[in-house]
């Protein structure tokens, strides 16, 4: 077997067997047990010995022995050839470097060497045991933000060499040598994927990813599209919120629940959409409300209706007022009112005085579009001849009410003037009337002398007591003694008859007595109007 030299490489794991000896024979190993990174380069050293007089023919490195079966050369199996070197001799020195180790390597290795003599054989038991580990990061699962975290680069045993750790996040190397990384109030940043190895070493962990859980921030809607929302839309609201772990969303329009999800999709959207939405984002560490937005659904005018103040008919003159009304949004801008089967519009407005009859409707526009109203029917009667004989007949009887009123107060007013009129004439009724004697008296004979039938009156203008004057007014009453009435004498002539009662003077009875014989006094005035006749005081009044 050829040996060449090789200069040592920096990472060497030297193996010093404790000496196997037999007399002169013996294989010394530097370390029977080395623990190696998988992926570097182990060296086993050892030295050798044997008795002189004998010649070495053949050394090298086997890994497992049996009885009766010979060792086999590590130099010759195709999995070692190519990684294996000699670094010894054929004297003393017997050290080989094992190169790109793996998990396969992990075994016990002996030195065996041949000499040229029959019994001249030896293999060094025990032998160097090989170890091959890996690297890998302990971390805990999850942290929450504000918590101390450690995490550990371990292997599955310890290296032999010391090492000095290396520690990487997302590929990046950090400050930190030692096998432990110290994380102190972790922060939301602090998560990512986290990777150790060896300084000098290709080898590198398997990346961790270190879990930071942290409440929802504050969530934000978006609502695609954007700009003005039309009636038949298809709208999405869409919910963002930083949080980990990924929040359940819930949505509320007001205060009423909708759904969960991420995004909430409306398609064809109605009027009645509109209003605030909000989103809750929850997670295991907290939750949070967005901000309100508000959804304003833009439509074109529905629900036109036609109110009218009082009955649909009316009478010839009079107007009805006809009111549109409609829910919109925008607002209506332009009414606009038509008579049925007319092309032309006859009102602008949201509210029309109608004028005739027909059937009217009214048209609501916004910038949307426009929607007409259901027709109502007007009707106009013409004043008709009843209505007329009606109008003159409460005409004339309100008039004829007004007159009877004033005539009323008239008679009442003359009534009164009466009164005062009659008390006068009846003090001066009979102040003129003067008795005569009854010589004086002719018999008329002829019927023309009706008129004068009280030709003769002698009053009685004593008192009852011993012919003195009355006491009082009160008994101051007229007694007549004497009427004397002759119809058979010749009337006298008119002068005459006059003259009769010029001179009768009459004392009047008090004033209730003359109040209730007015209507006699009144015609006894017109009889005794020009009786003049002397005052001759009787005891009764006689008629002959």
């Amino acid at each position: 077997m050829s040996i060449r030299m090789v200069p040592p490489l920096p990472l060497i794991f030297l193996l010093m067997i404790l000496g196997v000896y037999s007399d002169d024979w013996s294989v010394s190993y530097t370390s029977t047990y080395i623990c190696a990174l998988k992926g570097s380069s182990v060296i086993m050293s050892c030295t050798y010995k044997y008795p002189p007089g004998y010649k070495i023919k053949k050394v090298f490195w086997t890994k497992f022995s049996e009885k009766g079966v010979e060792f086999p050369d590590l130099f010759n199996d195709p999995e070692y050839s190519q990684r294996i070197q000699y670094l010894g001799d054929k004297r003393q020195i017997c050290t080989i470097r094992l190169n790109d180790v793996t998990q396969k390597d992990s075994h016990e290795y002996y030195f065996r060497f041949i000499t040229d003599k029959p019994d001249g054989r030896w293999i060094g038991k025990p032998g160097v045991t090989l170890d091959i580990t890996n690297l890998h990061v302990e971390s805990p699962e999850s942290v929450t933000e504000g918590d101390t975290v450690s995490l550990t680069c371990k292997s599955t045993c310890n290296l032999t060499d010391r090492a000095t750790f290396i520690w990487l996040k997302n590929t990046q190397s950090l400050t930190e040598r030692n096998n432990k990384l110290l994380l102190q109030s972790v922060r939301r940043e602090d998560a990512g994927r986290y990777s150790c190895a060896v300084h000098g070493h290709n080898l590198t962990s398997p990346h961790v990813y270190l879990n930071v859980r942290y409440p929802p921030e504050d969530p934000v809607i978006s609502i695609s599209p954007s700009g003005e929302i039309i009636e038949g839309d298809s709208v999405t609201l869409t919910c963002s919120s930083d949080s980990n772990p990924p929040a359940d969303i819930s949505w509320f329009k007001e205060k009423t629940f909708l759904t969960h999800g991420q995004i909430y999709s409306i398609t064809s959207i109605r009027s009645d959409h509109s209003g605030e939405y909000k989103c809750k984002s929850r997670n295991e560490v907290g939750e949070k409300y967005s901000d309100a937005v508000t959804l304003n659904v833009m439509y074109t005018p529905k629900t036109v209706s036609v109110s009218m103040s009082g009955s649909g008919e009316i009478v010839l003159g009079d107007s009805v007022t006809l009111t549109c009304s409609s829910d919109s949004n925008p607002p209506v801008l332009n009414y606009t009112w038509f008579k049925q089967n007319e092309s032309s519009a006859v009102g602008s407005g949201q509210s029309y005085s109608a004028l005739q009859s027909g059937f009217f409707y009214c048209v609501a526009q916004n910038q949307h579009g426009s929607q007409r109203s259901a027709a109502v029917s007007v009707t106009v009667h013409h004043r008709s001849g009843w209505h007329v004989v009606l109008g003159i007949t409460m005409g004339c009887g309100g008039l004829l009410i007004i007159v009877i009123v004033i005539i009323i107060l008239f008679m009442r007013k003359r009534s009164s003037a009466k009164d005062e009129d009659l008390t006068v004439k009846q003090d001066d009724l009979y102040s003129n009337i003067t008795g005569r004697a009854p010589s004086d008296v002719h018999v008329c004979e002829s019927a023309d002398c009706d008129a004068a039938q009280y030709a003769s009156i002698s009053p009685n203008c004593r008192d009852q007591t011993a012919g003195k004057a009355p006491k009082s007014r009160d008994t101051e009453e007229i007694q007549y003694a004497t009427v004397q009435h002759y119809k058979n004498q010749e009337m006298k002539k008119p002068e005459e008859i006059e003259n009769q009662y010029g001179n009768i003077r009459v004392h009047q009875p008090d004033a209730a007595m003359r109040r209730s014989n007015s209507q006699t006094v009144e015609d006894v005035s017109v009889i005794y109007s020009s009786v003049k006749q002397p005052c001759v005081h009787h005891s009764g009044l006689q008629s002959k």
